[in-house]
């Protein structure tokens, strides 16, 4: 995998959790109906899961060539 394509892959990661946090924000603080609520912080859990994966993805796989 190239060097760019890292790159991108880590700021999408950290485009994910960044979401998920405003998402999570909202469903806590801000949403009040419930099933709203239980769907936005579902998606914003999946966002967080997804871009910590993709980072220790990057992370792991070493430097490029």
């Amino acid at each position: 995998m190239t060097s760019m394509m890292k790159m991108w892959i880590s700021f999408a990661s950290m485009g994910f959790m960044f979401l998920a946090i405003l998402m999570i924000y909202f469903s806590r603080y801000k949403i009040k109906q419930k099933f709203i609520r239980f769907i936005t912080a579902l998606i914003a859990y999946i966002l967080m899961i997804a871009g910590g994966l993709m980072m220790i993805y990057i992370v792991l796989s070493g430097p490029t060539q």
